[in-house]
């Protein structure tokens, strides 16, 4: 597979098959650059691992190898609907898994690699077409789907396939510095066995199949990493922070920002016909962080007919109180309270770690005062 280039344009790249004979993917169309490989090869593994898990189909939107969001299929409420031009009953599984998952962070989410556990149909090939995306990989495309696809960026768009049934070798390398590094790649399956074997609480079946699709889509986000997730949902991603606790604020932040989209004031934006989508989006998102500049309320007069009052703190905290019953899942053990206060301000009633915090008890006891069932996974997840 010919490569643009490496991770920046002056570097340039190229792929080596491990194994000639036995071919992970195979492009379809477009030119990848390297870190589109990256992308597609962690997105696919994410996917594949969760339709193993929960059954399909999965989606998944990464940016920069990591998820901006990921979904199992299933039905869209009225935002997901209105922002996403989309009727109801119109859609297949497919399409509204990826729309769940770009709904979780769509400023993130534009110009995605996106992963499906499925082949793609004609109802999903539509939906991408609308959307700013920089490819896609499947394990396989319905007649007619291709050639929609390769039409995308001027015939750049990415579409490769997936071989579903490949596995990997059982050890990995990666050369760094003149340095070769090699582990195995066997890594413990997250399953919903898992999540109830840590806890002498009852959890609900939709609650255990939050928590597994949290935790692989933590397994294929760069570390450190917090996800929440609800209603087989992500909503929101906290990736490569060196500490646990800003990974929690960043990702509860998203959650927010998330539920505050579904806030009637945000909703009532009146955007001027000519906004497109990705724009009205991004509005709503800054109207949501409340800290306009002065240029950027000059530029809204353009987009909107009536600049809006800003959300009060009391607004606010009224709205976000009632999202409730959402899961966390840690890559690595919680090693303090923090995060659980943090979490709990996000609606998090149930999380799953590794456990092994020096600090269990004090996590623990957090968890009692905030009325949050602990999992503990005994099984780590961290990315690099």
């Amino acid at each position: 597979m010919e490569l643009r280039y490496g991770t920046n344009p002056e570097q340039s790249a190229r792929t080596v098959l491990i194994d000639e004979s036995c071919p992970p993917i195979r492009l379809v169309s477009g030119s990848p650059s390297y870190i589109n490989v990256l992308d597609a090869l962690n997105a696919w593994q994410l996917v594949r691992e969760t339709a193993l898990a929960l059954g399909g189909p999965i989606a998944t939107s990464f940016k920069h190898v990591s998820p901006a969001g990921a979904a199992t299929a299933g039905a869209l409420d009225a935002v997901m609907e209105e922002t996403w031009a989309a009727g109801p009953g119109a859609l297949s599984p497919a399409a509204t898994a990826y729309i769940r998952a770009r709904d979780c962070d769509p400023k993130s989410s534009f110009g995605d690699l996106v992963a499906i556990s499925g082949p793609i149909d004609l109802s999903l090939a539509h939906v991408l077409a609308s959307v700013v995306s920089d490819g896609i990989i499947a394990p396989g495309f319905e007649p007619g789907v291709v050639d929609i696809l390769a039409r995308k960026k001027g015939g750049s768009y990415l579409v490769i396939e997936s071989v579903a049934d490949f596995e990997p070798p059982e050890w990995e390398c990666r050369e760094v510095f003149g340095l070769r590094l090699e582990q195995q790649c066997a890594l413990t399956p997250i399953t919903r066995g898992a999540m109830t074997a840590g806890t002498s609480k009852e959890l609900g079946p939709s609650v255990v199949d939050d928590l597994v699709l949290a935790a692989i889509t933590a397994r294929y986000t760069q570390s450190n990493s917090v996800t929440f997730a609800k209603n087989g949902m992500v909503l929101g991603v906290g990736a490569g922070q060196q500490s646990r606790v800003d990974c929690t604020k960043l990702a509860g932040s998203k959650v927010d920002t998330w539920w505050l989209r579904r806030h009637s004031a945000v909703r009532s934006l009146g955007f001027r016909p000519h906004v497109r989508r990705q724009d009205r989006i991004n509005w709503q998102v800054r109207y949501i962080e409340g800290d306009f500049t002065l240029e950027e309320r000059r530029r809204l007069r353009e987009v909107v007919d009536v600049v809006p009052e800003p959300l009060t703190a009391g607004d606010r905290a009224s709205w976000l109180g009632q999202l409730t019953n959402v899961v966390l899942a840690s890559d690595g053990f919680i090693p303090f309270r923090d995060n659980i206060d943090q979490a709990a301000r996000h609606g998090a009633r149930f999380i799953a770690h590794p456990g092994g915090s020096a600090r269990a008890d004090e996590v623990t006891t957090a968890c009692t005062e905030h009325d949050i069932i602990l999992v503990s996974t005994g099984t780590r997840l961290f990315h690099h």
